[in-house]
């Protein structure tokens, strides 16, 4: 079922807030650098964590990092820096050695933001005809014109990378703004409609309720948005977020976007494996960018 990007806009309720830097602390660490950030989004402060390579010179590639859920409120962009159980480690010093600018923001009800929970805000959003993936995919959004904006960054050369609900963030927004080059998205890429019929749906927080997105389009519409730009998908087969059959349905259809695009779309399926990254999914992540960016 195709979907335009303008339509999946307006389903999602994507309104970009004004962005701008008002405070800045850089430190240096073993081999790279890390920026804490204050960004007001339109009137609000939000935290911004940046790593980047040390004393490099010119514009650089860039990423933007989809922080994950996993039910930590207290954790958001942290997670560039301190990593999650299930991730192999900390993705910001890793990116940054390897030669990327890499931002992360806290999301709505994430981090320093976590001062209201996610039903409530969930819930008042609602009850004004807005949802809460709608206000987060907006600050994203943000976070991207920030990022290009940088002088240390190429904005011709900017990929998003995230797991689990990062995941979400990073196609979802891939999918509506050709702003980013390549996609890379771990442990959150199905079907909704067969995650319903399956059960599994409920194992998603209600951040991702966007009514009356599943009469109109499913996640495989949304991944072909992407094409024909570079999209790596990542998912455990024993996964609670991506079953086999739910992700077959959305790797059917948006591989079909990729029918005339060869080797711009790649899966990693990992057997046995549940929500995790995998060495083999960190591994084909810095090869895929490293070819694409």
């Amino acid at each position: 079922m195709a979907i335009t990007r303008e339509r999946l806009r307006q389903l999602v309720g994507l309104v970009e807030p004004a962005v701008s830097l008002s405070a800045a602390r850089i430190e240096q660490r073993d081999g790279y650098e890390v920026e804490h950030l204050t960004l007001t989004l339109g009137d609000t402060e939000v935290r911004g964590i940046l790593t980047r390579p040390l004393q490099v010179e010119g514009r650089l590639p860039a990423i933007l990092y989809g922080h994950s859920h996993g039910g930590r409120y207290d954790i958001g962009a942290d997670e560039l820096l301190d990593g999650r159980e299930y991730l192999l480690d900390p993705l910001g010093p890793v990116f940054a050695r390897a030669g990327y600018v890499t931002l992360s923001i806290d999301m709505p009800v994430f981090g320093k933001r976590s001062t209201v929970t996610e039903s409530a805000a969930a819930k008042a959003l609602l009850w004004y005809g807005k949802g809460l993936f709608g206000q987060m995919l907006g600050d994203h959004s943000a976070a991207l014109t920030y990022l290009a904006s940088r002088p240390d960054v190429d904005p011709a050369r900017i990929g998003a990378f995230g797991i689990s609900m990062g995941c979400t963030l990073s196609y979802w927004l891939a999918a509506m703004d050709e702003r980013i080059k390549a996609v890379a998205h771990l442990c959150c890429f199905a079907d909704l409609r067969k995650m319903i019929e399956l059960g599994n749906h409920d194992g998603h927080g209600v951040y991702l309720i966007v009514p009356g997105l599943l009469n109109e389009a499913d996640a495989g519409a949304i991944g072909a948005l992407v094409a024909p730009r570079p999209q790596l998908i990542c998912i455990g087969e024993a996964d609670s977020l991506t079953p086999p059959a739910a992700v077959a349905l959305a790797w059917g259809e948006t591989s079909a976007a990729y029918a005339n695009h060869p080797g711009r779309l790649q899966l990693v399926s990992e057997p046995h494996v549940k929500h995790q990254e995998t060495p083999r999914m960190r591994e084909a992540a810095l090869s895929f960018f490293a070819a694409n960016l």
